[in-house]
């Protein structure tokens, strides 16, 4: 990957637009408005190569040989007057501040510490353009080549699909649904979308076809967007069900057979060209900041998913505020470089890779398709990103790669590893803040853990962040002990993403760090240890379920509070503490709140053979707690199999056993390894508050939890509900004896 973190001195619109000896087919650019040489300017993407770069990397097959118009430029100049953005900007005294209206209006949240003007998407964009036009804004992999398409590209192919998507038909405030793996062609539809007038709506590629249907009806899509054929096979069985569906655009695969209403995304691009650049910008100059663009749809663990309309004030906002609350730099300073591939149908990835990706001018380069089957580190590899984000099982599978690797390595290696992780850890855990590190610390690192980092493609990485889910102390260590710190953020798809942000100027172990500046926080019906309900406020809130106005209502109280439905405390700066989710918590049938998270996590701490640990005991006479084993995962499917990872293996041979898969360990209840859980659970709890906070009971599943099983949710997130009725036999074994 090209080093390309400085931005050029100055725009140069007119440079040359280099050609590559390869066309892969996505010649989106051939057709472009009538006009002589005179209003014709060519994008370079060669800049790059007079930094110094490898030569594995090249300009876009996605522009080969093509020339880009500068009229759309042109246009965009007249619309981003500051006269037409201070119109934007005020509130309507009749405007709420929720709705459940696709086309309407909210009443926003402007908190006097941080009163930044609203402005929409595309004004976000064309302030990119003045500042970082020629840099490259996103990268991807074709026939193991790096390509990139700069920033100037980037906004003309946005405006190419935003009159595609009206030459389809689509209408203000209908969805385009988009249905594929993290690529060039999701950003720029989505954009494009946005500039079209209408809602941006991501969903899961593993959606079975009822969960496409339900959200795309829900959504009323105009225009679905797909990558590959199995994606499109799943909406045509559905789209005799879709009355707003018009067409489909496939963009990695053509279709097997040619069909009625499906386009190619050649064809969808080269559609954009009946569309006058004066009509797209009649749509873009009449937008405001308070209307939705995106909807993010919750993973309806507890019924229907959810669709949460976001406002263009909330994305433009956040993308703002929330990424420099985590110390994100303008490319001015120093242009990130992220690497994508977590889904952006979630708000988190989509708020961090897409749009905080144009307002600072970031890089963003984007991941294979089997990611997290294994190709992710390669990726960061060549990628080196300077800022990196994964959910708690992301990071945890590549602590346990780790442990793999070093109980693979020779007697030597894997004690130095040791040595100097557990050097650094004590450093770290006594001495957080300080930049003097004593010579057996700064030792370990240039001897042992730099090289460590840079196997994972983290030798750049100043900022490693985690959200979406608890993470446990082991995982927090771990990478402690390699000099890596993990940021925790929180927020929900609710709040645009980050409501908090810890940084490396903003970090205190274990807190999800402080609130965003310009966001407000305040905890409700608080218990004598100062732990209450999380209520936030400010512009990230969002404007209310789509369609959904009992539970938009139930969400937002009369003063515009958000009630998150999570318990956490604050301490004494201000740093957020999430202890668990109100409706998760246990009420036993003596009365007694439980909070099942910090047991799950002592439990998982207290024995590194335990992948998931699950309480239960809601309206029960005592707990008990489901178990998993940590095992490998297919390559191809990511499922659990049945042999044991190289850690789960190594503590049954030190509890004296020789199983090897789940299947030895659970089919004939191995004796030395169910003896060692027993210990364990008892030492957890000897550490409990009280005798209710025991464990009693407890069974090892046959399998691990996965997405497919549907214990996990497409973040890696537990579904608790399914895992109760799933396992409810196994559970009800557990209290036969009580019923008696």
């Amino acid at each position: 990957m090209p080093d390309s973190r400085v931005a050029p001195q100055e725009s140069r619109l007119d440079a040359s637009l280099g050609t590559t000896q390869e066309h892969l087919g996505t010649r989106f650019l051939n057709r472009l408005p009538p006009g002589g040489p005179e209003c014709v300017c060519k994008l370079n993407l060669n800049l790059r190569y007079q930094q110094g770069v490898r030569t594995n990397v090249r300009s876009s097959s996605l522009t080969d040989g093509h020339t880009l118009s500068k009229e759309p430029l042109s246009h965009a100049l007249k619309l981003s007057s500051p006269a037409k953005v201070k119109d934007a900007q005020l509130n309507s005294p009749e405007e709420a501040l929720w709705t459940t209206r696709a086309d309407g209006r909210v009443h926003l949240r402007i908190d006097p510490s941080c009163p930044q003007t609203p402005y929409t998407v595309h004004r976000m964009f064309y302030e990119a353009l003045d500042k970082y036009g020629d840099l490259s804004a996103l990268g991807f992999k074709r026939q193991g080549m790096w390509e990139h398409i700069s920033y100037n590209q980037y906004y003309l192919l946005a405006r190419k699909a935003a009159k595609g998507f009206l030459k389809l038909g689509l209408e203000r405030a209908h969805s385009v649904a988009i249905l594929g793996f993290n690529s060039p062609e999701w950003f720029f539809s989505a954009v494009g979308t946005v500039f079209a007038g209408g809602i941006v709506t991501g969903i899961y590629t593993t959606s079975s076809p009822e969960a496409c249907q339900y959200i795309a009806h829900d959504c009323r899509a105009n225009i679905i967007v797909v990558d590959t054929q199995k994606q499109l096979e799943k909406i045509l069985k559905i789209w005799k069900n879709l009355p707003h569906l018009k067409a489909v655009v496939i963009f990695q695969e053509p279709p097997l057979t040619k069909m009625a209403n499906v386009y190619t995304m050649e064809e969808f691009m080269d559609l954009g060209n009946e569309v006058t650049e004066e009509a797209l910008d009649t749509i873009i100059n009449a937008q405001q900041p308070n209307q939705c663009c995106v909807l993010v749809y919750t993973s309806g663990t507890t019924g229907n998913p959810k669709g949460v309309m976001l406002s263009q004030d909330n994305i433009t906002w956040t993308a703002h505020y929330g990424s420099q609350a985590g110390d994100i730099q303008p490319a001015e300073v120093q242009q990130e470089v992220v690497v994508s591939y977590l889904p952006l149908s979630h708000i988190a990835a989509q708020i961090y890779d897409l749009w905080t990706g144009i307002q600072w001018g970031a890089q963003v380069c984007f991941a294979e398709t089997d990611a997290l089957k294994g190709s992710l580190v390669n990726t960061l590899r060549e990628v080196e990103p300077t800022s990196h984000m994964g959910v708690p099982r992301v990071w945890e599978k590549i602590m346990e790669r780790i442990q793999e690797v070093a109980a693979q390595s020779g007697f030597i290696r894997r004690k130095m590893l040791l040595w100097a992780m557990s050097v650094t850890l004590e450093q770290n855990l006594t001495c957080p803040s300080s930049d003097l590190k004593p010579f057996t610390t700064r030792l370990a690192d240039y001897l042992v853990l730099a090289k460590v980092r840079q196997a994972l493609g983290f030798a750049k990485c100043q900022k490693n962040f985690y959200g979406g889910a608890p993470m446990t102390v082991e995982t927090q260590h771990f990478f402690l002990g390699l000099n890596i710190r993990l940021y925790a953020g929180y927020g929900l798809s609710e709040t645009s993403g980050p409501h908090f942000m810890s940084s490396p100027y903003n970090y205190r172990l274990y807190s999800s760090g402080k609130v965003v500046p310009g966001c407000r926080v305040k905890l409700v019906n608080e218990d004598a240890e100062g732990i209450g309900e999380i209520c936030l406020w400010g512009r990230t809130i969002f404007m209310g379920y789509l369609n959904m106005e009992d539970k938009t209502c139930e969400a937002i109280d009369a003063d515009g509070w958000l009630h998150t439905g999570d318990s956490g405390h604050l301490d004494a700066d201000g740093f957020l503490y999430i202890t668990g989710r109100l409706k998760e918590l246990i009420i036993t049938a003596g009365g007694e709140n439980v909070p099942p998270v910090p047991i799950e996590e002592a439990v998982k701490t207290e024995l590194p053979i335990i992948s998931n640990a699950v309480l239960i005991g809601d309206q029960r006479k005592f707990l008990s707690m489901l178990l998993t084993l940590k095992c490998t995962l297919d390559p191809d499917t990511s499922d659990p199999t049945d042999n044991l990872t190289e850690q789960a293996v190594e503590f049954c041979q030190r509890v004296g056993s020789k199983a090897t898969t789940v299947s030895e360990v659970v089919g004939k209840k191995d004796e030395a390894v169910y003896q060692a859980i027993e210990e364990g659970i008892q030492r957890v709890n000897m550490n409990a508050a009280a005798r209710p906070y025991h464990i009693q009971k407890w069974a090892v599943l046959e399998r691990d939890f996965s997405i497919l099983g549907g214990e996990l949710g497409p973040t890696m997130k537990l579904k608790r509900l399914t895992v109760l009725e799933k396992y409810k036999d196994i559970i009800d074994c557990f209290y036969q004896e009580q019923k008696k």
